[in-house]
């Protein structure tokens, strides 16, 4: 069994579990969210997160796992737009795109288009968080992860700093599912018992972290440009569960990813059981 795990801060409480349990009955690839998706998607991996996005556009072939995703009620910290311009202001603009995530380019456009009313212009390239719109006439560029976490503490002047998670809270008065937890439905079917111990590995996983985050924070981030304190408040902003309000949730944003031709079709929200 091959599971994908994200390399972000945002998993820290399950990366600290399995740094305390080295011996596992399934191989564990590590990397960012949008190597993890192609992953599953070509049969790589059995259970993985993904952006929540991505099980948007393949809900046929995978199960959401229950009680786990990753999620926050308002201000996310680790989803930054930096622009030259107040977000009003934007319209035509170029926006460059972080090539590491797929939920928040369609997070961004639905709040752009819903919250403002706008169409700026938008292109895909790797991003640097130390030399944001060096070489390129970019007005504002989408950040992710610990990139994003870097900039919020570390603001130039003269730039604007958007939070996208409060934005959506803003326009829908909900929090925001950024990713989930899926199976291959190929997988499940075949080994159902391998999948829920996987699953109860994951939930069990990241209530463990948690009840250690400081134990986690110094043994694994001394290699971060962040203090014990930004790290323990970030660890209190995101959550990793799922339940009816998460689900809510992420129906109107897939909802809204549909009316604005985001997505092909609307995905019906599949629970592995």
């Amino acid at each position: 069994m091959r599971i994908g795990h994200i390399n972000y801060l945002n998993c820290l409480p399950l990366t600290y579990t399995f740094s305390q349990k080295t011996q596992h009955d399934f191989a564990i690839v590590r990397d960012v969210p949008a190597k993890l998706n192609d992953a599953i998607l070509r049969g790589e991996l059995n259970v993985s997160p993904v952006s929540s996005i991505i099980y948007a556009q393949n809900f046929e072939n995978f199960f959401i796992l229950p009680n786990v995703s990753i999620m926050a009620d308002g201000d996310v910290q680790s989803i930054i737009l930096v622009s030259k311009k107040p977000i009003e202001n934007l319209h035509k603009e170029k926006i460059l795109l972080t090539a590491q995530s797929a939920t928040s380019h369609r997070l961004l456009k639905i709040i752009m288009n819903k919250s403002y009313h706008i169409q700026p212009e938008y292109e895909i390239r790797a991003l640097s968080p130390h030399d944001v719109f060096s070489g390129t006439d970019a007005c504002a560029a989408l950040f992710i992860g610990d990139d994003a976490l870097y900039l919020k503490h570390h603001q130039q002047e003269g730039f604007y700093y958007y939070d996208l998670g409060r934005e959506w809270k803003k326009l829908t008065g909900l929090c925001m599912v950024y990713a989930v937890w899926v199976v291959r439905r190929d997988f499940a079917q075949n080994h159902h018992d391998d999948t829920a111990k996987i699953q109860q590995f994951i939930t069990e996983g990241f209530k463990n972290g948690f009840a250690h985050i400081d134990d986690a924070i110094t043994k694994l981030t001394a290699d971060k440009p962040f203090t014990h304190e930004q790290l323990y408040e970030y660890m209190h902003v995101i959550k990793w569960k799922l339940d009816s309000e998460q689900i809510q949730a992420l129906s109107l944003f897939y909802q809204y990813a549909y009316e604005l031709h985001l997505i092909e079709k609307m995905p019906q929200i599949n629970i592995f059981a």
